[in-house]
C-alpha cells in the first residue's frame, strides 16, 4: 500500500487557491497515480519475467552470457566439484527461463517466487566465494562483475512486491483509502490468529 499526503487535503488547496490550472494538474496528478497503482504490479511482473527468460535463455550458449563463469564456478564450489560447467550451465538456464516463464504467465507465482528466491540467494555467493573478482576494494566497490550481482537487489524486492499480491492485493493509492485499509487488515490479522480461521 502506498499512502501519501490525504488526496481530500489536496483537492481543499486547490479549490482555495482557485486556479483552474491547478486543479486541472492535480487530477492529472490523480489520473497518472491512479493508472500507476492499477497497472504497476502487473508490469512489474511481466519486465521481471522478461528479465529472467532474457538472460536465461543466453545460458542456453557457452560464452554468451557474461554471468556464465561466475554461476558455473559458484556451483562448481557448492558441490565440491562434482557438477561440471556442461550440466550446470544449462539447469541455470532452464531454472531461470521457468522464473521468466511463470512470471510472464502469472501461472504458479508461489512456486515460481520460491525459485526465483533461491535462485537470487545463489547468486549473491560469489560475493563470498570469490571477492576479489567481484569488488576492487572489498567489500565498498564492486568490480562490475559485482555491480551486476548487487543488482539483484532490485530484482528480489520486486519479487517481494509482486508476491504481496498474490492472493488478490493491489496498490491503494489514496491516502484515506490506504488508512482504511490498514484498519481493515489489522482487524483481520487478529481475528485469524484469535480463532484460526479467516473472518
Amino acid at each position: 500500500m502506498i499512502a501519501t499526503k490525504s488526496d481530500g487535503q489536496q483537492v481543499a488547496a486547490a479549490r482555495e487557491d482557485g486556479s483552474g490550472l491547478r486543479w486541472r494538474l492535480h487530477l492529472l496528478e490523480l489520473r497518472m497515480i491512479g493508472w500507476w497503482a492499477q497497472h504497476g504490479i502487473l508490469l512489474l511482473r511481466l519486465s521481471l519475467g522478461l528479465v529472467f527468460v532474457w538472460f536465461g535463455a543466453q545460458k542456453f550458449f557457452p560464452g554468451v552470457s557474461a554471468a556464465q563463469d561466475l554461476a558455473t564456478r559458484t556451483i562448481s564450489v557448492l558441490s565440491f566439484g562434482l557438477i561440471h560447467p556442461g550440466l550446470s550451465l544449462p539447469v541455470l538456464a532452464t531454472w531461470e527461463c521457468l522464473i521468466g516463464l511463470g512470471l510472464l504467465s502469472g501461472q504458479f507465482l508461489r512456486l515460481t517466487l520460491v525459485l526465483l528466491f533461491v535462485q537470487m540467494a545463489g547468486t549473491f555467493l560469489p560475493l563470498v566465494f570469490f571477492p576479489h573478482e567481484t569488488f576492487k576494494i572489498v567489500p565498498l566497490v564492486p568490480t562490475l562483475e559485482g555491480q551486476y550481482i548487487l543488482k539483484n537487489l532490485v530484482l528480489i524486492s520486486a519479487g517481494l512486491v509482486v508476491g504481496a499480491t498474490t492472493r488478490g492485493g493491489r496498490i491503494i493509492h489514496d491516502a484515506a483509502a490506504a488508512q482504511a485499509a490498514v484498519k481493515t487488515q489489522t482487524l483481520r490479522d487478529h481475528f485469524r490468529r484469535r480463532f484460526h480461521r479467516d473472518p
